[in-house]
């Protein structure tokens, strides 16, 4: 992926890994980067989705490096 900013569009989306596995969902996009909550629980992720959740001491920065490629509903993380 090209190192490129999140937006708030990414808000909601999930994270996986390289096999396909769910590993978080992006609860928040500040200055182009997105937090990542690796267990949300329903209402996050409801809240994600209307872009009504906000990172806490859960959430960690998604490191652009690791972005193999973003989608519609998805983000993919690159196989190290």
């Amino acid at each position: 992926m090209a190192a490129t900013d999140f937006s708030e569009d990414d808000e909601g989306k999930r994270v996986v890994n390289a096999d396909g596995d769910t590993v978080g969902r992006v609860v928040e996009v500040d200055h182009g980067t997105a937090y990542v909550d690796p267990d949300p629980g329903l209402t996050e992720t409801v809240m994600s989705k209307l872009g009504w959740a906000d990172r806490d001491e859960d959430t960690y920065p998604l490191q652009k490096a690791s972005v193999a490629s973003v989608d519609d509903d998805e983000i993919r993380l690159q196989s190290f």
